[in-house]
């Protein structure tokens, strides 16, 4: 194992987190007038629901799906499920909400890249997260090219290992990728520097899940007599 590698995926993880943590919890203290989606719906809403709505109910189920996949421990899900089995099943899950993500995300790339009033209203940072999405739903659907070459569930196992590593603050995460493909490294790359970045993006609005409007009374509107 390079030392290269221990940086990339024994190193790295914890700075992207650190930064996600620390760069989310200022944001919100200092600068709660940018915590925000931003949307642009008012400016065009021609084909916005459709993307929209591909794109979130797709990286929802991407997100829940390498949270569960990843983190739960082998000897949990062993006695009814073989890591071949769990294989399968995320490479059908995950290439059927992949391929939502990829083209909701894709439509909301090119309208904020081409509509002039969107692309006036956008940041730089607006139209680097988005690309960063598709480039990175576009490595995990290329992932699974090679995950049908082996379907022992190996690398799932490799994979679990690292992300296990990492969250659980174990030595030689890095270890666990030696053997992993170029196309899984990238994906894991391009994941970490999107935990980097998100801090400084709109992706912030994600920590307000308005779980308040399940709970809160009805308000009542009367019309003015």
């Amino acid at each position: 194992m390079s030392y290269f590698t221990t940086l990339l995926f024994g190193l790295y993880p914890y700075l992207a987190g650190t930064v996600f943590l620390v760069g989310s919890l200022l944001r919100f203290d200092h600068g709660q007038y940018t915590w925000k989606s931003g949307s642009s719906q008012m400016l065009t809403s021609r084909n916005m629901r459709m993307a929209s709505n591909l794109f979130h109910v797709g990286i929802l189920v991407i997100f829940f799906g390498h949270l569960v996949g990843l983190l739960t421990p082998h000897w949990v899900y062993a006695p009814f499920m073989s890591a071949g089995t769990k294989q399968l099943v995320a490479i059908l899950v995950g290439g059927i909400a992949g391929v939502m993500c990829l083209v909701g995300g894709a439509m909301l790339a090119h309208r904020r890249l081409t509509n002039p009033r969107v692309r006036a209203s956008s940041s730089t940072m607006d139209t680097v997260i988005i690309v960063l999405l598709v480039v990175q739903v576009s490595l995990g659907l290329l992932t699974i090219i090679p995950a049908l070459g082996h379907l022992d569930g190996g690398v799932m196992l490799q994979l679990a290992g690292w992300a296990q590593s990492i969250v659980f603050f174990q030595g030689g995460a890095a270890g666990y990728l030696d053997e992993v493909g170029l196309i899984y490294k990238l994906h894991i790359l391009v994941g970490l520097t999107i935990i980097l970045l998100f801090p400084f993006t709109r992706l912030v609005h994600v920590w307000s899940v308005p779980f308040g409007y399940v709970t809160r009374r009805y308000q009542l509107v009367r019309r003015r007599g």
